[in-house]
C-alpha cells in the first residue's frame, strides 16, 4: 500500500517537498541521537584530515573540492567541521563534539542503526508511493546545527551536487531530530522551483588535477520574498 495520500502526492509533485510530522517516532529519534553521540565519543581524525565543511562556492573548492578526505568519503564514515574551529596547527579551538558540521557520507552503509533506518520498511513504501523503481542509497548524512559556530547555508539546489540525467531522479528525505523552528533554523524552499531545471553544477576534474572539483553555471539571484519556511517537530 502507498504509503503517501493521494492529496500528498499531489502537493509534493507540485510543491517539489513534502512536510510528514510524526513519520519517525520520539524513541527513534532518540536512538539516532545516541548512536551519533557514540560516534563523535569514538571520533579520531587525523591533523591533516581535518576539513572544514561551508557551502560557499570558493570556500567549497578550497576546502573540500580538494580534499582527498572529502572526495573519497561516498563510501566510508567521515568527519567534517565548522569554520574557525581549528588553530593554524590544526588543533580544536573548542571541544570536537562542537566542532562538527556534518558526518558522512555512507552511515546507511556502515552503521547498524543507520542502516536499520535508511532501509526500514517505511522509506520502502514512501519510495514506492513516490514511484521510484529499483531505488539506490547514494549518500547520507548526519547534519549538526552548532549554535554560535559555522556559516552561512546559502540558497541552493541539491541537484547541483547530485546531478541526473534526466533530472528528478534524486529524493532528498531530511529527518528532524529535535524540533526545527524559525527560531533554530528551520528548512525554507521556493515552492515549485523543482521544475526550473538545474543552474549551476559540481563536477569531478580529471584524476590528479587540482581543484579536485569545480563548477559549471552560477547560482542565479533568488528573490527571498519567495521562499517559505516549513517549521515542524522532529519526526
Amino acid at each position: 500500500m502507498a504509503y503517501l495520500r493521494p492529496s500528498q502526492l499531489q502537493k509534493f509533485q507540485e510543491d517539489g517537498f513534502l512536510v510528514l510530522e510524526g513519520f519517525w517516532s520520539a524513541d527513534e529519534c532518540v536512538a539516532m541521537q545516541r548512536r551519533i553521540g557514540e560516534i563523535v565519543a569514538e571520533m579520531d581524525v587525523p591533523l591533516h584530515c581535518r576539513t572544514e565543511f561551508s557551502t560557499q562556492e570558493e570556500e567549497q573548492l578550497r576546502a573540500q573540492g580538494s580534499t582527498d578526505y572529502f572526495l573519497s568519503s561516498g563510501d566510508k564514515i567521515r568527519f567534517f567541521f565548522e569554520k574557525g574551529v581549528f588553530d593554524e596547527k590544526g588543533n580544536f579551538l573548542v571541544p570536537p563534539e562542537k566542532s562538527i558540521n556534518k558526518i558522512g557520507h555512507a552511515l546507511h552503509a556502515h552503521d547498524p542503526v543507520f542502516r536499520c533506518v535508511t532501509h526500514s520498511p517505511k522509506v520502502q513504501a514512501l519510495a514506492r508511493s513516490l514511484g521510484l523503481q529499483m531505488p539506490v542509497v547514494v549518500q547520507s548524512m548526519y547534519i549538526f546545527k552548532q549554535p554560535h559556530l559555522g556559516g552561512e547555508v546559502s540558497p541552493h539546489q541539491d541537484a547541483s551536487f547530485l546531478y541526473t540525467e534526466p533530472l528528478g531522479r534524486v529524493l532528498g528525505v531530511w529527518i528532524a531530530l529535535e524540533d526545527a523552528t524559525l527560531e533554530n533554523g528551520c528548512l525554507w524552499f521556493i515552492p515549485g522551483s523543482h521544475t526550473g531545471g538545474v543552474s549551476r553544477r559540481m563536477v569531478r576534474a580529471p584524476a590528479g588535477s587540482a581543484p579536485g572539483t569545480s563548477f559549471l553555471g552560477t547560482e542565479p539571484a533568488r528573490d527571498n520574498s519567495l521562499f517559505v519556511p516549513t517549521p515542524g517537530p522532529s519526526s
